[in-house]
């Protein structure tokens, strides 16, 4: 379950256990932090090439001892009190300094991604970010907090879907509106992950977890009648996160709203003017 810290196959997977794990290896001294405490807090900031991998426990000093115990990542940080919380007897960062910790280490999408997820996960909301932002003036990632701390949302239900969010705000295209439903009277007919409703343009992430081979069937059946209906439909994928293949589906989304923009206005002159 962690590095040196082994757990019967059978045992369930709750916070609990993944506590008693921790425990094990951590220094009296320490704090869990970081991604192992977000790991505890039940949102799973990892990269996606670390997910099959036992990562090192993270954790920081509260002493400013550090620890060379194999498999456990150190550093010293300045906590508060109530920057601290016990789960299974142990100590942890809270989810909110969990949250902007991270946010604040990490690259621009990750971090979105991060915010996002504690928002959803644990109802923290873009005012209880704001709060804490005084204390980590002049830290390494203040102005990347300050940037994406209003493009915070609950709605967001997985980390490609706030990458997708991150990469179209960055390129200076309008907000999308997350989790947008189409109704028919009362009955829910599908949700977008990301949507511009008045000119029927959506964004969908495809993620292996969601969208697997046994939902291509569905996937394409959905969207052909969203297609059916004048929407216009954009499928990115993690290997499009990235790259030539991020900028080519931003271009298209580009396109169709000016297209669809253009459209829209009235295609009659006004009248002159007596």
């Amino acid at each position: 379950m962690l590095r040196g810290v082994y757990v019967p196959a059978h045992f369930p997977d709750s916070v609990e256990v993944r506590a008693a794990a921790a425990a094990k290896v951590l220094p009296k001294h320490a704090v869990i932090c970081d991604r192992t405490a977000a790991w505890l807090h039940g949102v799973n900031a990892l990269d996606p090439h670390e997910r099959d991998s036992i990562p090192d426990l993270e954790a920081v000093s509260r002493d400013g001892r550090t620890t060379g115990r194999a498999g456990v990542y150190g550093c010293k940080r300045s906590l508060a009190p109530d920057d601290l919380m016990l789960i299974g007897g142990i100590t942890v960062t809270t989810p909110l300094r969990t949250a902007l910790d991270l946010a604040s280490l990490r690259g621009e999408a990750k971090a979105l991604s991060v915010l996002d997820a504690f928002s959803r996960t644990h109802g923290l909301d873009q005012a209880d970010f704001m709060r804490q932002l005084p204390r980590y003036r002049g830290r390494r990632g203040v102005v990347q907090l300050r940037k994406l701390i209003p493009w915070t949302t609950p709605l967001s239900e997985s980390p490609g879907e706030s990458w997708c969010r991150w990469a179209i705000l960055t390129d200076g295209l309008p907000a999308p509106v997350p989790q947008f439903e189409i109704y028919d009277a009362d009955r829910l007919l599908c949700r977008l992950d990301l949507a511009y409703p008045q000119l029927k343009i959506a964004v969908e992430y495809d993620g292996v977890e969601f969208h697997g081979p046994d939902q291509e069937d569905h996937d394409r059946t959905r969207r052909a009648w969203l297609r059916s209906q004048g929407w216009h439909v954009i499928v990115v994928r993690k290997e499009d996160l990235s790259g030539p293949r991020r900028d080519a589906w931003l271009m298209e989304l580009r396109r169709e709203i000016h297209e669809r923009t253009w459209r829209g206005k009235r295609q009659y002159p006004r009248a002159p003017r007596p």
